[in-house]
């Protein structure tokens, strides 16, 4: 694997998101502010550009190439030149956006509003009260249907945009894809009460399935799994709090080297290289 740091252009070696553009441009959220690597060259933008906030928690890129960057003070979108802040003072944790264009976010902490969706003009603002397993969001995926998925720290929520459903009660979320069949994959820390029953699930319409160290015939080395990604193959990539790195085909498990620290973000490139995000060694690029 090839490690890249602040030695190499990062930013910070505390990093939190990534995302890769049509073109192929890795976009690296990190605590000091965001860095796109072309391959080449890199490049830092902070908030002396025009970023809202240097600690970066998540990013999502529109039809346009336009980045929307969540960080702990609201999200702002680059157009290549130009910054708009949303959203100010809010801690943004995931960002997606849907096939009409409309933004959305999740939040969490103490100025928590739960999921606010943006439409270019009107926002529309959801929390419990509407339906959202918790306030406190740290994933959403958006499925062939249109429906929502948002991971929260009490469960996954699914919005068809009128009926709400929750799955894994109490069970903290950190990140959510999906696959080439439609099933959805759950990166899981266990229960938000004692830990317990971590590890991976899989959603099959109304059907759970959990992948755990105890059950997976040394899959998952570590039930507090930290990152996901899936790859062109339908492989599935599991990162964990304690560095590992699993490939589960579907039927079989393969354990990659770990990198000895806290995985907190997966991308796959369109070579099928994957790009690992860390809390403070900064990226590792595995190539396939």
């Amino acid at each position: 694997m090839i490690n890249y740091t602040i030695a190499n252009g990062l930013a910070d070696d505390d990093v939190n998101a990534i995302s890769i553009d049509a073109q192929g441009i890795k976009w690296f959220g990190t605590m000091s502010g965001l860095s796109r690597y072309d391959g080449t060259k890199w490049t830092t933008y902070t908030k002396s550009d025009g970023l809202t906030d240097d600690h970066i928690w998540s990013i999502a890129i529109d039809s346009q190439g336009n980045k929307w960057i969540g960080t702990a003070s609201g999200v702002s979108e680059f157009d290549g030149t130009h910054w708009t802040t949303y959203l100010s003072g809010k801690w943004v944790t995931a960002v997606a956006i849907d096939a009409q264009g409309n933004k959305w976010f999740g939040l969490r902490g103490s100025r928590v509003i739960g999921v606010s969706k943006f439409d270019g003009t009107n926002w529309t603002n959801y929390n419990t009260t509407n339906g959202l397993a918790c306030d406190s969001v740290s994933s959403i995926v958006i499925d062939a249907q249109g429906n929502k998925w948002f991971g929260t720290d009490n469960g996954v929520s699914e919005f068809d945009g009128t009926q709400w459903t929750t799955y894994l009660n109490v069970i903290v979320i950190t990140h959510i894809a999906i696959d080439a069949q439609g099933y959805l994959w759950f990166a899981t820390m266990g229960s938000r009460l004692d830990g317990t029953n971590g590890g991976v699930y899989k959603l099959n319409g109304t059907v759970l399935t959990n992948y755990n160290k105890s059950n997976t015939n040394n899959g998952l080395n570590n039930d507090w799994v930290s990152a996901l990604a899936i790859d062109s193959q339908n492989n599935k990539w599991f990162g964990t709090t304690g560095g590992d790195i699993s490939k589960f085909t579907g039927s079989a498990w393969t354990n990659y080297t770990p990198v000895d620290d806290n995985i907190s973000a997966i991308a796959i490139d369109s070579q099928e290289n994957k790009w690992i995000a860390t809390t403070s060694s900064g990226i590792f690029e595995l190539i396939n």
